[in-house]
């Protein structure tokens, strides 16, 4: 350590960062947009209609378009994938058109519904009809091609090495990478800006570590602030 260097850091005393903290002005309306943004990007129509009335605060897109996306969402998480294509394109047709990889996706989700429900043979010739051709022109679809199709060589598939594609969270992973697609088609944010926030507090808050020590928020849900540790 160098000459008049210290290794203490500055403390701040709960009362002092409440002062600090209430110096800070925020707009209700700012607020009430984030709570919006945060229910329609997740897709809780009900909760976004109730909200509008209450706080007048007025959504980004039509609320009658999140119903329609929950739908598309539904079919994928239930594994019924002919029934979400069929939905999407009814909502947008370009969305599948002009991303190829997200509807190969689809296509790779189906193959996995098929062979889940113990369609072999009509898996088989799914994949060679619909998805060999796709894999012939890009390489990283034909390595996920052959990810799974490597499911139909396991009788047990508890110990095939890509068991996990058969988990319900690779249903999720489709789900979200659609519900992102049809959002960024609405001219909407993908991701909520809410989470987002809530990330950067914590990384300015590791910042901060490294010079002072405060009143942290560790409990994000209550927002409340623990006394520093000296």
């Amino acid at each position: 350590m160098g000459k008049g260097e210290s290794s203490s850091k500055k403390m701040i005393t709960k009362e002092d960062w409440e002062k600090k903290l209430s110096d800070v002005k925020l707009r209700k309306e700012d607020m009430n947009k984030l709570v919006m943004n945060f229910l329609v990007t997740e897709g809780y129509v009900e909760a976004a209609e109730k909200f509008q009335v209450e706080s007048g605060t007025q959504p980004e897109v039509e609320l009658g378009t999140i119903t329609d996306r929950m739908a598309v969402r539904k079919a994928v998480q239930s594994g019924n994938m002919e029934d979400a294509i069929e939905k999407v394109n009814d909502l947008d047709p370009e969305i599948l058109d002009t991303n190829p990889q997200l509807f190969f996706h689809l296509q790779q989700q189906r193959l996995i519904e098929l062979i889940r429900n113990g369609r072999l043979e009509e898996a088989l010739e799914f994949a060679q009809e619909e998805l060999a051709p796709r894999g012939a022109e890009n390489h990283a679809f034909l390595e996920e091609l052959e990810r799974t199709v490597a499911l139909l060589a396991f009788e047990d598939t508890s110990g095939c090495p890509v068991a996990e594609l058969l988990d319900l969270s690779q249903r999720q992973k489709t789900a979200s990478e659609l519900n992102a697609a049809i959002l960024t088609s609405q001219s909407h944010e993908k991701d909520p800006k809410l989470p987002s926030l809530l990330k950067m507090l914590i990384w300015a808050q590791n910042q901060l570590d490294e010079k002072a020590s405060y009143p942290h928020i560790n409990d994000l849900v209550n927002a409340t602030l623990e006394e520093p540790v000296a």
